[in-house]
């Protein structure tokens, strides 16, 4: 296989920011970072964040500016030279309560129109907030747990327990046949002409290579040969996945959908492919999605339409 996502293309995986580890239980450092005037600091309601007017960039405001919420440290700007932390911008996040207003817009909207900066900060907001929100109590005893590390860490009074932000790996596969026709699924809940990429969460004790081959068989009745190949990873945090992507070549062609969560699937030449978007009959996933990057990655170049 000789297929290969274009570089800079997954629009989730752009990060510039320094996430500054060390700092984050350095209190008096914090302390004067959120005093500095040049800080940045971006606002998150649910999911959904502050953006400008443009709808292309996220709206940040001053320490001073901000509501009170979650705040958790997001890191440092490197690039913006040194203010008041000696190290760069410092970058914090504000979570709040309550329904955003029509001036915050999710990830799907704002994913392939931000920088590559502003994307990483809104990832790494939103994929917080999901944990923080889902992990309120500990797991080993139910008692209300207590931020700490500037928003990185919950820890338990009771029992003493840490615990971490956690992203779930899942994996999410083209496959191709002995013609180099492409296997797409439908969703049992998507409408009719949505197909996309086979993708599934990995379970525990199990390679990436030994998910993809289940998830496959499971969902399609395909079978997968030896050749499985890593193609790029793409965080997906809604709620907290780690999408990691791959082609890979059947050995055993024969279709048998689950229908549980696949009710259709099909083998794609190019040729019929392109013929069906053409005709509206196939929409692919939006350009924020690995699976888009995937397809494209085996068509050849950029396709039309999306979801």
């Amino acid at each position: 296989m000789a297929y290969s996502i274009v570089p800079g293309s997954l629009a989730l995986s752009r990060s510039v920011l320094d996430r500054a580890a060390d700092r984050r239980r350095d209190e008096e450092w914090l302390a004067k970072a959120w005093a500095a005037p040049d800080t940045q600091v971006a606002l998150l309601i649910g999911d959904q964040l502050a953006v400008d007017e443009s709808r292309t960039a996220l709206r940040f405001v001053v320490p001073e500016e901000a509501p009170d919420g979650l705040r958790v440290f997001l890191g440092i700007d490197r690039e913006a030279g040194a203010g008041r932390t000696a190290e760069g911008r410092a970058v914090f996040g504000v979570i709040l309560p309550g329904e955003p207003d029509p001036s915050y817009g999710g990830l799907r909207e704002l994913g392939g129109v931000l920088n590559d900066r502003e994307a990483g900060i809104a990832v790494n907001l939103v994929g917080l907030a999901n944990w923080h929100a889902i992990n309120t109590h500990c797991s080993n005893c139910g008692t209300h747990t207590v931020v700490v590390d500037a928003g990185h860490v919950r820890d338990c009074p009771n029992c003493g327990m840490h615990h971490f932000p956690r992203s779930d790996p899942a994996i999410i596969v083209l496959v191709t046949d002995d013609q180099d026709r492409a296997l797409l699924g439908r969703n049992e809940n998507w409408p009719e002409g949505r197909y996309s990429t086979l993708a599934g969460f990995v379970e525990p004790g199990e390679s990436l290579e030994a998910a993809v081959r289940r998830e496959v068989l499971e969902e399609t009745g395909v079978v997968v040969g030896p050749e499985v190949e890593y193609a790029g990873s793409q965080p997906w945090p809604m709620p907290q996945s780690l999408m990691l992507g791959f082609y890979a070549k059947a050995t055993g062609f024969a279709i048998e959908v689950d229908d549980d969560e696949i009710v259709d699937a099909r083998w794609f030449s190019r040729e019929d492919l392109a013929a069906q978007i053409a005709s509206s009959a196939v929409a692919l996933p939006g350009n924020i999605s690995i699976s888009r990057r995937l397809i494209e990655g085996w068509y050849g170049e950029e396709l039309p339409g999306s979801w």
